[in-house]
This record gives C-alpha cells, structure tokens and sequence, in this order.
C-alpha cells in the first residue's frame, strides 16, 4: 500500500490489500534528509528511461528495499540507514514514481521485476541480494525470487500482497454474490483512478475535490522539504499514470504472474512480518466475518513462507500495514537476521531450520 498519509483507496479496497488500519506511526521522530528531496542517482535501464536509486552502507549482500504501490524511498528512512551500519542498503523509485522516469509500460510484477533486474545490472550492484518487500512489493521480490532464484540470498516481506486474496475473500462474502459481482466492486476505484490520471494531464485546480481526492496530504512524519517535493512529484501525469496502472494489475496479470511462476526456495532465509490483526468491525460486518479475513490473511501469509523450509511467520503487535514506519525496529531486526543466515556457511537445502536457531518451520505464525 502507499505511505501513511498517500492512501486513495476506497474502504473496499482496504480490505482487499491489507488485515490493519492506517494509524500515525509510533515514532515521533520527523525525518529531513535532503536526501529524499531530490533524485539520488539515475540510473538508465533503457535507452532514454532512468530509474532513481539511492544506496548507502558497504558489504555483500546487498538489501534491496521494493515499496508497495508507487511509494517512494522515503518510506524506508526509518530502516534503511540502520540496515546500511551492516551493509549496502538500496531503496529505488519504480517508474514513474518518485524521481523516476514516466513509465513505459504496465506496472505489473513482471515488468517491475524485469526494471529492477536492469537497474541492479546496469548500477553495478552484483548480486547475492537480500530483498525486502512490502505490500505490493512483496509480490515484486517473491517475483524476482521466483525468476532469479540463483541472486536471491534471503527475504523479508511485509504485509505482502497476496495473488490469492480476491478468491479468497470471495469465498468470504456474507452476500454470497458470484465472483465477477463481487469482482465488480474496484470498477469504481478504478474509475476514479482514471479520473486522477487524466486530471493531471491538464493540471489539478488546489482546493477542488479531485485534488483532495487524487492528490495525497503532506506526510507529517517528514519535513516541509520533503513533502514539498513530493507534491511535485504527486501532481505529475507519470505518477498518477502509476498510480493507475499498478492497482489496475496488482489483482489482475500480478497475481497471474505470481501464481505461474510460484517455486520452492529452499533453504533460503525467510521470513513474513504479519501486521497486527485487524480489531475494528466495519460497517456492517459481523465478528465471524473479520475473524475469518484475519484468518486468511495469516494464512495465505503461511504459505508464501512455507516456500522455504525455513521460512517463518510473525505476528508484529501494535504495527499497522506499514509496518516499516509503525514498527521499524520490528523490521530491522528482521532483516539482520536474515543477512546473518545468509552469510552464515552453507548448509545441504534439506537440513530444515539450522541456518539459523531463530529461524523456525512456518507451520504456525508466531507473536513477536
């Protein structure tokens, strides 16, 4: 999902795309590194198309940060810079958001994967990698896992979006409409994403109600810098165009992509940081029913970690979908486990749980 403040979805698609509410992150801190006030490095992964990549730290392997939909690298500033105390850590801006170039293509999974691909080739950053994904960047990395198993050396996923989740919550529905009916529900988000998209191909109007709708709210977690050059960015045909053409595939030719090219990992470091079930009831929704939605979710978040024989799942308390900014130590800590494993010797795939005592089978979620 986007950052705290840039949600545009409608309450459907809240629950299609994650188990929590959006709440202030517990840190008080407010970031101002100049960083995220302008492009970092540029980065050509096709003949007149540029990527914004910013990596800071020394060391193998390399953490790659992959934000949910068309967030920016400042989603990681609260991670990102202890991470790189221990090695090189790279968040980048996907095409057409941040300082990236317009897109040039659809924003699924495939193609977001072939851009990072590119990126990581062209930007000298030799692989193994460690590859942290949330939300809908957590369908990118299993994705690149899922290609190019041979670079990956450990994961992390937050609140990752699942490919199964619309059938899954179908099968949920109290109404028991068919599968296209309930289906049917995001062609009005969508349609008001295709608004947002054409407005700013003529310039938004301050103060109307398709700015407030289109364009996301100042960000107080960071300085008046940054989200002054935000705003730039928000109000711009290409982020909007992304903005569009990612939830147009997350749940459409993503979630295919995901399913066909699904594969084992083996021994390789996992771990699924689950946000904090959901405790409020919707309007007119029944306890049975988001119990069973937080079910599902813990469940389809088993089955991505059952990927690897060492995979595991972990409940974070007190954290929201973006678990990098309500629980960033949460999130650290995940990650430095797993470069620990990943750079611990080598172990035969089939000696299940020893790369590493803390990491444990994924046959039932843990809390903490």
């Amino acid at each position: 999902m986007t950052s705290i403040n840039r949600l545009r979805a409608s309450a459907f698609l809240a629950v299609l795309m994650c188990s929590s509410s959006i709440a202030a992150t517990k840190s008080a801190a407010v970031i101002d590194d100049p960083a995220y006030t302008h492009p970092q490095r540029l980065v050509e992964v096709e003949p007149g198309s540029k990527l914004n990549l910013y990596c800071i730290g020394k060391g193998s392997p390399t953490v790659v940060f992959e934000s949910g939909l068309t967030d920016e690298t400042d989603v990681w500033a609260f991670v990102q810079p202890a991470i790189a105390a221990h090695t090189q850590a790279c968040s980048y801006d996907r095409a057409g958001s941040g300082y990236s170039d317009p897109g040039r293509r659809a924003g699924t999974s495939a193609n977001i994967v072939d851009d990072l691909h590119r990126l990581l080739a062209a930007a000298a950053i030799k692989p193994p990698y460690i590859l942290v994904g949330h939300s809908y960047g957590g369908m990118n990395v299993r994705l690149y896992a899922d290609l190019h198993r041979e670079e990956v050396a450990g994961m992390v996923l937050l609140d990752p979006s699942e490919e199964d989740w619309v059938q899954s919550a179908w099968r949920l529905d109290p109404q028991q409409r068919t599968y296209a009916q309930y289906h049917a529900q995001l062609e009005p988000f969508w349609q008001g994403l295709r608004e947002c998209a054409a407005a700013a191909k003529t310039g938004f109007v301050e103060g109307t109600e398709l700015y407030k709708r289109c364009v996301p709210d100042p960000d107080p977690h960071f300085s008046d810098a940054i989200n002054a050059a935000y705003l730039k960015v928000h109000l711009s045909p290409a982020y909007q165009q992304a903005t569009l053409t990612e939830n147009l595939n997350i749940h459409e030719a993503s979630s295919d992509q995901l399913r066909s090219a699904r594969r084992w990992y083996g021994a390789m470091p996992l771990i699924v940081l689950a946000s904090s079930p959901r405790t409020k009831l919707r309007p007119d929704e029944t306890q049975e029913h988001m119990d069973a939605v937080n079910r599902v979710h813990l469940f389809l978040f088993d089955q991505m970690a059952l990927q690897s024989s060492i995979g595991v799942v972990r409940v974070i308390p007190d954290s929201e979908h973006n678990i990098q900014m309500t629980q960033p130590q949460a999130v650290i800590d995940a990650i430095l486990e797993v470069l620990r494993a990943a750079i611990a010797p080598q172990r035969p795939e089939n000696d299940v749980g020893q790369v590493d005592s803390n990491l444990g089978p994924a046959s039932m979620a843990e809390n903490g």
